[in-house]
């Protein structure tokens, strides 16, 4: 009997020997990314160590947010392993944990998943990615800041044009994002803006008729250029994809969204000019999105029309102004596709309606986006990641006659609450880190 008891106990001890083996390989594997391993040449960030590895250091950094839960952050690891070798000795790669790390998020007003910034020049304010998610993309953003630190360091002053620039001795004019809005979007000037890139075999094909586009057209609209290469937000903004794109901008275009694309096959000036001539015929009034600050304002937005839209967007707290402004130009972006529907647009923040949320069923879940159709007396509820593609397939079913409704009557409107419009600001209190993002795109 004692023998079958000291048989039993050394088996116990080795079943708990080996439990205590695959904890401690558990908790070490938990410790890892597992996304990325040292081999791929892309360095493991954290609050401990970012200050002196990125900070401090004089190298210009590609740094990577990324949760292991997100789905885009697992599609964009082969992109951004490629990225490392071809970047390998000039520009450094790193990944920070953001589950693990939220004191970096809330610093570096991350939202969400994934998230890329070039620390370059400026340590203290670093570059925002809104490119394409792809080696590629990401490459030319970092090289184009190298080359402004090389010019920065030989030059003293900056970046130079090139003696070849479609700029120079032209009637060209070189635009850059700090002041596009207030040159080109609150002008009382038509604008045709090119984005091209100074590699771009297409690009220096076109720099001639071009810059003949801006001399014959001058007097009649402002001709402008901008090299995505170093200024990939605000081509990333526009959603350029290939180069050269020339966008026709009407006077006071206050959104990307409201901009013509040039799609014709003629890349000359006198193409080109044909094409600007339909123009004033062409445009639509511009698309809007009005936040809900009264009952007028939801009431003349929506009155006259088939469908009222109502987004209603996380508070300042939760999603800051750069995260609204992602949401709303989103929902501009596919508004754009829709704006010759008899469909009115209107958000509001969460919780600032709270009669109108109740009667919709909104649930203190945001972002949210509802459809009201009053003379139907149907309504509809989107809830899902507020991405462009998933909007618009919500929309699209809509308008087909195909989504899914549910009753609602209009006899007698909630109570509207009169508030101060938002002023395109955070909110005065810090952001808390997102532990779980809005939206995987922002």
């Amino acid at each position: 009997m004692k023998r079958i008891n000291k048989s039993w106990s050394i088996r116990i001890f080795v079943i708990l020997a080996l439990c205590s083996v695959l904890m401690l390989f558990m908790m070490v594997a938990g410790q890892s990314s597992g996304l990325y391993s040292p081999t791929d040449g892309v360095v493991e960030l954290s609050a401990e160590n970012f200050d002196s590895t990125v900070l401090q250091d004089d190298a210009i950094w590609v740094v990577q947010f990324y949760a292991t839960w997100c789905s885009y952050c697992h599609a964009l690891v082969s992109e951004y392993k490629q990225l490392a070798k071809a970047l390998k000795g000039v520009v450094k790669l790193g990944v920070i944990n953001g589950e693990r790390n939220s004191e970096l998020c809330t610093k570096y007003e991350v939202q969400g998943f994934p998230v890329i910034k070039i620390f370059g020049i400026d340590k203290s304010t670093p570059i925002n990615f809104f490119g394409p998610r792809t080696a590629k993309a990401i490459a030319e953003s970092a090289m184009a800041e190298v080359k402004r630190q090389i010019k920065d360091v030989i030059g003293g002053e900056g970046p130079a044009e090139s003696d070849d620039s479609i700029c120079m001795d032209s009637d060209v004019i070189e635009l850059q994002p700090n002041d596009f809005k207030e040159q080109v979007l609150d002008s009382q000037d038509t604008w045709l803006v090119e984005f091209y890139t100074p590699w771009c075999p297409h690009c220096k094909n076109l720099a001639p008729e071009w810059i003949k586009v801006a001399k014959e057209l001058k007097g009649k609209l402002k001709v402008g250029a901008v090299d995505a290469s170093a200024h990939s937000e605000l081509a990333a903004e526009y959603k350029v994809n290939g180069y050269p794109t020339i966008f026709y901008i009407p006077a006071q275009t206050e959104h990307a969204a409201d901009a013509i694309e040039y799609k014709g096959s003629k890349r000359t000036a006198a193409g080109i000019i044909e094409w600007v001539n339909t123009q004033d015929l062409a445009v639509v009034p511009a698309f809007k999105i009005v936040e809900i600050t009264n009952e007028d304002v939801l009431f003349n937005a929506c009155v006259n029309e088939d469908w009222c839209m109502l987004a209603f967007l996380p508070t300042l707290k939760d999603c800051n102004a750069q995260c609204r402004n992602h949401m709303l130009n989103v929902l501009r972006g596919v508004g754009h596709k829709y704006k010759q529907q008899r469909w009115g647009w209107v958000w509001s923040e969460a919780t600032a309606q709270m009669p109108l949320e109740n009667g919709l069923r909104i649930n203190y879940k945001y972002p949210s986006l509802a459809v009201v159709n009053c003379m139907k007396m149907k309504m509809g509820l989107f809830k899902g990641p507020l991405t462009t593609a998933a909007v618009d397939e919500f929309l699209a079913n809509i308008a087909k006659g195909r989504g899914k409704l549910t009753t609602v009557s209009c006899d007698e409107l909630p109570s509207i609450a009169s508030i101060e419009p938002w002023d395109g600001k955070n909110s005065k209190k810090e952001p808390p880190a997102a532990t779980h993002p809005i939206s995987d795109e922002l």
